[in-house]
């Protein structure tokens, strides 16, 4: 009998799978916000999206539109979302600027951080939060610790 891994190649450990009510159209957005590449889709009789792969270089992310009664379902429906999705880039300050001319909406705006990142948090047109961040400056952990004292008082 063959051994079959228990991650398959390919796939990290933790992937997210959203809920996008208008997945096809939030594919194509991801794919401009943050140069996603779509390694496989599968569409649904219907012509919605049952499942959607994109990777963000070693990152997956699943995703597809609602299946209410597989109890997948979108930010929307349940009044929001507590998750972030925190993604690296090159250029967050070009990131953020798509993710708003998309549709995006601000949540808190491009800063750069005591930690030594230039982020940006955004809720996208169907209800996820994304924070994109490039990171600019290398920070010693007590550094870190100085400019949090300063920040928090």
């Amino acid at each position: 009998m063959p051994t079959v891994k228990p991650v398959p190649d390919g796939y990290p450990v933790v992937s997210p799978g959203l809920a996008v009510d208008g997945a096809a159209d939030a594919i194509d957005y991801y794919k401009t916000v943050f140069g996603a590449v779509e390694r496989m889709r599968m569409p649904r009789p219907d012509g919605k999206i049952a499942h959607c792969e994109l990777t963000l270089g070693e990152s997956v992310i699943m995703l597809g539109d609602p299946a209410p009664d597989m109890e997948f379902l979108d930010p929307k429906t349940v009044g929001g979302t507590p998750v972030n999705l925190h993604v690296y880039v090159a250029d967050a300050d070009a990131a953020f600027a798509a993710a708003l001319a998309g549709g995006g909406r601000e949540l808190t705006p491009m800063t750069d951080q005591f930690y030594g990142d230039r982020s940006g948090t955004f809720e996208d047109p169907w209800g996820h939060r994304w924070t994109v961040a490039t990171h600019v400056e290398d920070v010693s952990p007590e550094e870190m610790d100085r400019r949090m004292a300063d920040m928090f008082g």
